[in-house]
Protein backbone atom coordinates (compact mmCIF):
# COMPACT_ATOMS: atom_id res chain seq x y z
CA UNK A 1 0.00 0.00 0.00
CA UNK A 2 1.01 3.53 -0.34
CA UNK A 3 2.64 4.83 2.42
CA UNK A 4 1.23 7.48 5.05
CA UNK A 5 -2.52 8.97 4.04
CA UNK A 6 -3.59 8.15 7.65
CA UNK A 7 -6.40 10.65 9.18
CA UNK A 8 -3.43 12.85 10.62
CA UNK A 9 -2.21 13.85 7.19
CA UNK A 10 -4.51 16.91 6.13
CA UNK A 11 -3.15 16.60 2.39
CA UNK A 12 -3.66 13.79 -0.26
CA UNK A 13 -0.53 15.73 -2.77
CA UNK A 14 1.63 18.51 -2.11
CA UNK A 15 3.36 20.16 -4.92
CA UNK A 16 6.80 21.99 -3.71
CA UNK A 17 8.04 24.42 -5.94
CA UNK A 18 5.11 25.33 -7.46
CA UNK A 19 5.96 28.98 -7.95
CA UNK A 20 9.11 27.55 -10.32
CA UNK A 21 8.90 27.39 -13.92
CA UNK A 22 7.55 24.02 -14.47
CA UNK A 23 5.84 23.94 -11.10
CA UNK A 24 3.45 26.77 -12.47
CA UNK A 25 2.16 24.40 -15.19
CA UNK A 26 1.95 21.32 -12.36
CA UNK A 27 -0.39 23.35 -9.99
CA UNK A 28 -2.60 24.01 -13.07
CA UNK A 29 -3.17 20.26 -14.17
CA UNK A 30 -3.69 19.14 -10.71
CA UNK A 31 -6.25 21.76 -10.23
CA UNK A 32 -7.54 20.52 -13.41
CA UNK A 33 -8.04 16.81 -12.12
CA UNK A 34 -9.15 17.87 -8.76
CA UNK A 35 -11.94 19.60 -11.11
CA UNK A 36 -12.41 17.03 -13.22
CA UNK A 37 -14.31 14.28 -11.40
CA UNK A 38 -12.52 11.10 -12.04
CA UNK A 39 -10.69 10.78 -8.71
CA UNK A 40 -12.91 8.33 -5.97
CA UNK A 41 -13.02 11.68 -3.99
CA UNK A 42 -12.35 15.35 -3.50
CA UNK A 43 -8.45 15.86 -3.77
CA UNK A 44 -7.15 17.15 -0.62
CA UNK A 45 -3.87 18.93 -1.77
CA UNK A 46 -1.34 22.23 -0.88
CA UNK A 47 1.32 24.11 -3.03
CA UNK A 48 4.43 24.65 -1.13
CA UNK A 49 7.57 26.88 -1.47
CA UNK A 50 9.47 30.13 -0.52
CA UNK A 51 6.77 32.72 -0.87
CA UNK A 52 3.22 32.84 0.06
CA UNK A 53 2.77 35.66 -2.50
CA UNK A 54 4.03 34.10 -5.46
CA UNK A 55 2.54 30.65 -4.47
CA UNK A 56 -0.61 32.75 -4.02
CA UNK A 57 -0.23 34.12 -8.02
CA UNK A 58 0.12 30.78 -9.43
CA UNK A 59 -3.10 29.38 -7.51
CA UNK A 60 -4.76 32.55 -8.81
CA UNK A 61 -3.00 32.07 -12.56
CA UNK A 62 -4.67 28.29 -12.15
CA UNK A 63 -7.86 29.22 -11.82
CA UNK A 64 -7.74 32.00 -14.14
CA UNK A 65 -6.41 29.23 -16.95
CA UNK A 66 -9.39 27.11 -15.51
CA UNK A 67 -11.81 29.51 -16.11
CA UNK A 68 -12.97 29.60 -12.06
CA UNK A 69 -13.19 32.83 -9.81
CA UNK A 70 -10.54 31.18 -7.59
CA UNK A 71 -9.05 27.66 -6.69
CA UNK A 72 -10.80 27.92 -3.25
CA UNK A 73 -9.90 27.72 0.36
CA UNK A 74 -9.41 23.30 -0.31
CA UNK A 75 -5.72 24.23 -1.28
CA UNK A 76 -3.52 24.59 1.36
CA UNK A 77 -0.29 27.08 0.96
CA UNK A 78 2.75 25.72 2.89
CA UNK A 79 6.05 27.79 3.14
CA UNK A 80 9.31 25.52 3.01
CA UNK A 81 13.01 26.28 1.66
CA UNK A 82 14.85 23.31 0.00
CA UNK A 83 17.55 24.69 1.88
CA UNK A 84 15.84 23.92 5.60
CA UNK A 85 15.66 20.69 6.79
CA UNK A 86 12.97 21.05 9.06
CA UNK A 87 10.66 23.23 6.94
CA UNK A 88 10.62 20.01 4.59
CA UNK A 89 10.06 17.89 7.33
CA UNK A 90 6.92 19.80 8.16
CA UNK A 91 6.09 19.45 4.88
CA UNK A 92 6.79 15.94 4.13
CA UNK A 93 4.94 15.06 7.64
CA UNK A 94 1.34 16.21 6.24
CA UNK A 95 1.29 14.85 2.98
CA UNK A 96 0.95 11.34 1.37
CA UNK A 97 2.66 11.96 -1.79
CA UNK A 98 5.00 15.19 -2.66
CA UNK A 99 5.22 16.32 -6.02
CA UNK A 100 9.21 17.81 -6.45
CA UNK A 101 9.62 20.57 -8.88
CA UNK A 102 12.55 21.82 -7.78
CA UNK A 103 15.70 21.45 -9.94
CA UNK A 104 18.36 20.94 -11.13
CA UNK A 105 18.05 17.70 -8.97
CA UNK A 106 21.62 17.02 -8.39
CA UNK A 107 21.87 20.64 -6.37
CA UNK A 108 18.71 20.60 -4.79
CA UNK A 109 17.01 16.50 -5.15
CA UNK A 110 18.47 14.82 -1.86
CA UNK A 111 17.29 16.82 0.60
CA UNK A 112 13.45 16.15 -0.28
CA UNK A 113 13.93 12.66 -1.06
CA UNK A 114 15.52 12.63 2.36
CA UNK A 115 12.65 14.20 4.41
CA UNK A 116 10.02 12.21 2.22
CA UNK A 117 11.63 9.21 3.85
CA UNK A 118 12.27 10.11 6.83
CA UNK A 119 8.93 11.20 7.60
CA UNK A 120 6.67 8.64 5.36
CA UNK A 121 5.72 10.45 2.54
CA UNK A 122 6.07 9.26 -0.87
CA UNK A 123 7.37 11.49 -3.83
CA UNK A 124 7.78 11.45 -7.23
CA UNK A 125 9.76 14.15 -9.56
CA UNK A 126 10.52 14.78 -13.20
CA UNK A 127 14.30 14.66 -12.94
CA UNK A 128 16.26 13.57 -16.32
CA UNK A 129 19.49 13.32 -14.48
CA UNK A 130 20.58 9.83 -14.31
CA UNK A 131 23.62 10.52 -11.42
CA UNK A 132 20.59 12.12 -9.10
CA UNK A 133 18.02 8.98 -9.75
CA UNK A 134 20.30 6.13 -9.19
CA UNK A 135 22.16 8.03 -6.65
CA UNK A 136 19.03 8.01 -4.68
CA UNK A 137 19.04 4.46 -5.37
CA UNK A 138 22.13 4.07 -3.98
CA UNK A 139 21.71 6.13 -0.66
CA UNK A 140 17.69 5.49 -0.10
CA UNK A 141 16.54 2.28 -1.90
CA UNK A 142 16.91 0.13 1.31
CA UNK A 143 15.66 2.97 4.02
CA UNK A 144 12.61 3.46 1.53
CA UNK A 145 11.97 -0.34 1.52
CA UNK A 146 11.70 -0.42 5.43
CA UNK A 147 9.26 2.98 5.59
CA UNK A 148 6.88 1.49 3.07
CA UNK A 149 8.03 4.68 0.69
CA UNK A 150 7.90 5.30 -2.49
CA UNK A 151 10.08 7.39 -4.26
CA UNK A 152 9.92 7.28 -8.15
CA UNK A 153 12.27 9.54 -10.52
CA UNK A 154 11.82 10.95 -13.49
CA UNK A 155 8.13 11.16 -14.00
CA UNK A 156 7.63 13.76 -16.61
CA UNK A 157 8.68 13.72 -20.64
CA UNK A 158 11.75 12.40 -19.31
CA UNK A 159 11.01 9.03 -19.24
CA UNK A 160 7.45 8.11 -18.90
CA UNK A 161 6.87 8.00 -22.42
CA UNK A 162 10.17 6.07 -23.21
CA UNK A 163 9.70 3.71 -20.23
CA UNK A 164 6.54 3.04 -20.52
CA UNK A 165 6.31 2.92 -24.23
CA UNK A 166 8.50 0.23 -24.06
CA UNK A 167 6.50 -1.93 -22.00
CA UNK A 168 3.28 -1.09 -23.97
CA UNK A 169 4.94 -2.44 -26.92
CA UNK A 170 5.55 -5.53 -25.23
CA UNK A 171 2.21 -5.99 -23.83
CA UNK A 172 0.55 -5.74 -27.24
CA UNK A 173 3.23 -8.02 -28.88
CA UNK A 174 1.66 -11.76 -28.82
CA UNK A 175 5.07 -13.46 -28.19
CA UNK A 176 8.40 -12.30 -26.51
CA UNK A 177 9.52 -8.30 -27.23
CA UNK A 178 13.24 -8.49 -27.26
CA UNK A 179 14.33 -5.26 -28.48
CA UNK A 180 13.13 -2.31 -29.21
CA UNK A 181 14.79 1.28 -30.83
CA UNK A 182 12.31 4.86 -30.34
CA UNK A 183 12.36 7.25 -32.50
CA UNK A 184 11.52 10.68 -30.70
CA UNK A 185 9.67 13.67 -33.68
CA UNK A 186 9.21 17.33 -31.98
CA UNK A 187 7.13 18.94 -34.26
CA UNK A 188 7.27 23.16 -33.39
CA UNK A 189 4.44 25.79 -34.85
CA UNK A 190 5.05 29.27 -37.03
CA UNK A 191 6.20 30.54 -33.61
CA UNK A 192 8.72 27.89 -32.95
CA UNK A 193 9.70 26.50 -29.86
CA UNK A 194 12.21 26.27 -27.00
CA UNK A 195 12.84 24.79 -23.62
CA UNK A 196 13.97 27.19 -19.85
CA UNK A 197 17.27 27.05 -19.44
CA UNK A 198 16.89 24.65 -15.86
CA UNK A 199 16.63 21.58 -18.15
CA UNK A 200 20.12 23.18 -19.98
CA UNK A 201 21.89 23.78 -16.88
CA UNK A 202 20.73 19.99 -16.12
CA UNK A 203 22.48 18.83 -18.81
CA UNK A 204 25.85 20.97 -18.61
CA UNK A 205 26.07 19.91 -15.25
CA UNK A 206 25.48 15.75 -15.96
CA UNK A 207 27.69 16.00 -19.02
CA UNK A 208 30.75 17.45 -17.13
CA UNK A 209 30.01 14.66 -14.43
CA UNK A 210 30.23 11.68 -16.43
CA UNK A 211 33.04 10.16 -14.77
CA UNK A 212 31.09 10.48 -11.42
CA UNK A 213 28.00 8.69 -13.25
CA UNK A 214 30.38 5.57 -13.93
CA UNK A 215 32.05 5.22 -10.00
CA UNK A 216 28.33 5.25 -8.65
CA UNK A 217 27.37 2.14 -11.17
CA UNK A 218 30.33 0.76 -10.87
CA UNK A 219 29.59 1.51 -6.28
CA UNK A 220 25.71 0.00 -6.95
CA UNK A 221 27.76 -2.80 -8.46
CA UNK A 222 24.50 -3.52 -11.62
CA UNK A 223 24.21 -7.17 -12.47
CA UNK A 224 24.58 -7.19 -15.97
CA UNK A 225 21.57 -7.78 -17.82
CA UNK A 226 20.97 -10.68 -19.49
CA UNK A 227 20.79 -10.59 -23.84
CA UNK A 228 17.77 -12.06 -25.07
CA UNK A 229 17.46 -12.88 -28.28
CA UNK A 230 19.50 -10.97 -31.13
CA UNK A 231 21.63 -8.35 -29.64
CA UNK A 232 20.39 -4.54 -30.34
CA UNK A 233 23.37 -3.01 -32.91
CA UNK A 234 24.04 0.84 -31.46
CA UNK A 235 23.46 3.27 -34.02
CA UNK A 236 26.59 5.53 -35.20
CA UNK A 237 26.69 9.38 -33.76
CA UNK A 238 24.40 10.29 -36.93
CA UNK A 239 22.85 8.32 -39.24
CA UNK A 240 20.14 8.11 -41.73
CA UNK A 241 16.89 7.15 -40.82
CA UNK A 242 14.91 5.00 -43.64
CA UNK A 243 11.59 5.05 -41.79
CA UNK A 244 11.64 8.67 -41.63
CA UNK A 245 13.72 10.23 -44.24
CA UNK A 246 15.86 12.40 -42.21
CA UNK A 247 19.23 12.12 -40.09
CA UNK A 248 18.95 11.42 -36.73
CA UNK A 249 21.30 10.93 -33.29
CA UNK A 250 21.32 8.96 -30.15
CA UNK A 251 19.09 10.85 -27.22
CA UNK A 252 20.56 12.42 -25.16
CA UNK A 253 18.23 12.62 -21.87
CA UNK A 254 17.64 9.94 -19.41
CA UNK A 255 15.45 6.85 -21.18
CA UNK A 256 17.85 4.76 -22.08
CA UNK A 257 19.10 4.29 -18.46
CA UNK A 258 15.70 4.30 -17.00
CA UNK A 259 14.60 1.80 -19.16
CA UNK A 260 17.44 -0.14 -18.48
CA UNK A 261 16.61 0.26 -15.02
CA UNK A 262 13.20 -0.67 -15.19
CA UNK A 263 14.01 -3.81 -17.62
CA UNK A 264 16.53 -5.17 -14.59
CA UNK A 265 13.82 -4.67 -11.88
CA UNK A 266 11.17 -6.58 -13.89
CA UNK A 267 13.66 -9.18 -14.77
CA UNK A 268 15.22 -9.59 -11.10
CA UNK A 269 12.32 -9.12 -9.29
CA UNK A 270 9.08 -10.40 -11.79
CA UNK A 271 11.10 -12.68 -13.78
CA UNK A 272 10.32 -11.32 -16.56
CA UNK A 273 12.41 -11.02 -20.27
CA UNK A 274 14.30 -8.08 -20.37
CA UNK A 275 13.75 -6.05 -23.28
CA UNK A 276 17.02 -3.87 -25.30
CA UNK A 277 16.40 -0.63 -25.81
CA UNK A 278 18.02 2.64 -27.91
CA UNK A 279 16.80 5.62 -28.10
CA UNK A 280 17.07 8.25 -30.84
CA UNK A 281 15.76 11.53 -31.93
CA UNK A 282 15.31 12.84 -35.38
CA UNK A 283 17.02 16.16 -36.13
CA UNK A 284 15.79 16.97 -39.83
CA UNK A 285 18.20 17.55 -43.25
CA UNK A 286 22.13 17.90 -43.59
CA UNK A 287 21.64 21.84 -42.56
CA UNK A 288 20.43 20.37 -39.06
CA UNK A 289 23.21 18.43 -38.82
CA UNK A 290 26.27 20.49 -39.31
CA UNK A 291 25.05 22.79 -37.38
CA UNK A 292 24.29 20.50 -34.51
CA UNK A 293 27.51 19.53 -35.14
CA UNK A 294 29.42 22.60 -34.53
CA UNK A 295 26.96 23.51 -31.49
CA UNK A 296 27.91 19.93 -29.83
CA UNK A 297 31.41 20.40 -30.36
CA UNK A 298 31.46 23.76 -29.06
CA UNK A 299 29.37 22.36 -25.97
CA UNK A 300 31.32 19.55 -24.96
CA UNK A 301 34.85 21.72 -25.17
CA UNK A 302 33.50 24.12 -22.66
CA UNK A 303 31.21 21.77 -20.66
CA UNK A 304 35.02 20.48 -19.84
CA UNK A 305 36.07 23.48 -17.38
CA UNK A 306 34.89 25.48 -14.96
CA UNK A 307 34.88 29.06 -16.90
CA UNK A 308 33.28 27.30 -19.90
CA UNK A 309 30.24 26.24 -17.94
CA UNK A 310 30.07 29.67 -16.88
CA UNK A 311 29.64 30.48 -19.99
CA UNK A 312 27.03 27.97 -20.66
CA UNK A 313 24.52 28.16 -18.17
CA UNK A 314 25.25 32.63 -18.27
CA UNK A 315 24.26 32.44 -22.25
CA UNK A 316 22.10 29.43 -22.58
CA UNK A 317 20.21 31.00 -25.42
CA UNK A 318 23.26 32.23 -27.83
CA UNK A 319 24.93 28.66 -26.66
CA UNK A 320 21.95 26.93 -28.03
CA UNK A 321 21.17 28.73 -31.08
CA UNK A 322 17.66 29.47 -29.21
CA UNK A 323 16.66 26.34 -28.17
CA UNK A 324 17.28 27.18 -24.67
CA UNK A 325 16.06 30.67 -22.89
CA UNK A 326 15.81 32.07 -19.62
CA UNK A 327 12.13 32.86 -19.76
CA UNK A 328 11.27 29.68 -21.53
CA UNK A 329 8.25 29.11 -24.44
CA UNK A 330 5.18 31.43 -24.55
CA UNK A 331 1.74 29.97 -24.57
CA UNK A 332 1.82 30.18 -28.27
CA UNK A 333 5.24 28.10 -28.71
CA UNK A 334 3.95 25.75 -26.46
CA UNK A 335 0.09 25.50 -28.40
CA UNK A 336 2.03 24.59 -31.42
CA UNK A 337 4.36 22.39 -29.99
CA UNK A 338 4.03 18.45 -29.89
CA UNK A 339 6.02 15.40 -29.75
CA UNK A 340 6.23 11.74 -31.82
CA UNK A 341 7.55 8.95 -30.05
CA UNK A 342 7.90 5.95 -32.48
CA UNK A 343 8.87 2.49 -31.47
CA UNK A 344 9.97 -0.24 -33.58
CA UNK A 345 10.35 -3.51 -31.50
CA UNK A 346 11.06 -7.01 -32.84
CA UNK A 347 10.90 -10.34 -31.06
CA UNK A 348 9.69 -14.01 -31.27
CA UNK A 349 6.05 -15.27 -31.89
CA UNK A 350 4.45 -17.55 -29.51
CA UNK A 351 5.94 -20.86 -29.16
CA UNK A 352 9.43 -19.66 -30.75
CA UNK A 353 12.21 -20.03 -28.42
CA UNK A 354 13.68 -16.91 -28.33
CA UNK A 355 17.49 -18.27 -27.49
CA UNK A 356 17.81 -20.12 -30.61
CA UNK A 357 17.09 -18.31 -33.90
CA UNK A 358 16.52 -14.31 -35.69
CA UNK A 359 13.78 -12.59 -34.03
CA UNK A 360 10.36 -13.12 -36.76
CA UNK A 361 8.34 -10.91 -35.95
CA UNK A 362 7.93 -7.01 -35.93
CA UNK A 363 5.46 -4.31 -34.38
CA UNK A 364 5.43 -0.16 -34.53
CA UNK A 365 3.69 1.70 -31.99
CA UNK A 366 3.78 5.36 -30.87
CA UNK A 367 3.27 7.33 -27.66
CA UNK A 368 2.28 11.08 -29.09
CA UNK A 369 1.24 14.26 -27.41
CA UNK A 370 1.42 17.63 -26.54
CA UNK A 371 4.40 19.95 -25.82
CA UNK A 372 6.72 18.12 -24.07
CA UNK A 373 8.73 20.18 -21.47
CA UNK A 374 5.26 21.73 -20.65
CA UNK A 375 2.19 20.83 -21.42
CA UNK A 376 2.87 16.78 -21.42
CA UNK A 377 5.50 16.32 -18.47
CA UNK A 378 2.50 17.99 -15.59
CA UNK A 379 -0.08 15.66 -17.65
CA UNK A 380 2.11 12.97 -16.94
CA UNK A 381 3.90 13.86 -13.58
CA UNK A 382 0.26 14.29 -12.01
CA UNK A 383 -1.53 11.26 -13.33
CA UNK A 384 1.82 9.22 -11.72
CA UNK A 385 0.40 10.65 -8.82
CA UNK A 386 -3.04 9.65 -9.03
CA UNK A 387 -1.92 5.72 -9.95
CA UNK A 388 0.01 6.26 -6.97
CA UNK A 389 -2.30 7.45 -4.87
CA UNK A 390 -5.00 5.11 -6.19
CA UNK A 391 -3.85 1.79 -7.73
CA UNK A 392 -1.82 1.66 -4.38
CA UNK A 393 -2.47 -2.20 -4.31
CA UNK A 394 -0.75 -2.48 -8.40
CA UNK A 395 2.20 -0.96 -6.80
CA UNK A 396 5.76 -2.75 -5.60
CA UNK A 397 4.81 -4.98 -3.20
CA UNK A 398 7.35 -2.82 -0.83
CA UNK A 399 7.96 0.61 -1.06
CA UNK A 400 11.76 1.51 -2.66
CA UNK A 401 13.30 4.29 -4.99
CA UNK A 402 11.83 3.23 -8.53
CA UNK A 403 12.01 4.28 -12.27
CA UNK A 404 8.25 4.77 -13.49
CA UNK A 405 8.31 1.29 -15.39
CA UNK A 406 9.25 -0.91 -12.36
CA UNK A 407 6.36 1.36 -10.13
CA UNK A 408 3.54 1.70 -12.36
CA UNK A 409 4.09 -1.41 -14.72
CA UNK A 410 0.94 -2.92 -13.35
CA UNK A 411 -0.87 0.32 -12.63
CA UNK A 412 -3.83 1.93 -15.11
CA UNK A 413 -1.17 4.37 -15.83
CA UNK A 414 -1.25 4.31 -19.81
CA UNK A 415 -5.00 4.60 -19.20
CA UNK A 416 -5.16 7.29 -17.39
CA UNK A 417 -2.39 8.79 -20.00
CA UNK A 418 -4.49 8.02 -23.11
CA UNK A 419 -7.47 9.98 -21.44
CA UNK A 420 -5.22 13.01 -20.74
CA UNK A 421 -4.06 13.51 -24.42
CA UNK A 422 -1.00 11.51 -24.14
CA UNK A 423 -1.83 8.41 -26.20
CA UNK A 424 -0.18 5.12 -27.01
CA UNK A 425 -1.37 3.38 -29.90
CA UNK A 426 -0.45 0.46 -32.15
CA UNK A 427 0.88 1.23 -35.62
CA UNK A 428 1.45 -1.42 -37.01
CA UNK A 429 0.10 -5.02 -35.75
CA UNK A 430 3.01 -7.60 -35.16
CA UNK A 431 3.56 -9.57 -39.12
CA UNK A 432 5.27 -12.87 -38.79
Amino acid sequence: MAAGGGPERPYELVVFGASGFTGQFVVEEVARVAAGGELRGPLRWAVAGRSREKLQAVLERAAERLGKAALGAEVGVLLCDVGDAASLAAVARQTRLLLNCVGPYRFFGEPVVEACVENGANCIDVSGEPQFLEGMYLKYNDKAAEKGVYVVGSCGFDSIPADMGVLYTRDKLKGTLTAVESFLTVKSGPEGSCIHDGTWKSAVYGLADQDNLRKLRKKIGYAPLPVVGTKLKKRGFVFYNQEFKEYAIPFMGSDSSVVKRSQRYLHTELQETPVQYGAYVNIGGLGSVIKLMFAGMLFLLLVKFSFGRKLLTKYPEFFSAGRFTKKGPTQKQMDGTSFTMTFFGEGYSEGQDPQNGKPNVKICTEVKGPEPGYVATPIVMVQAAVSLLEDAACLPKKGGVYSPGAAFSKTKLIDRLNKRGVEFSVISKPEV
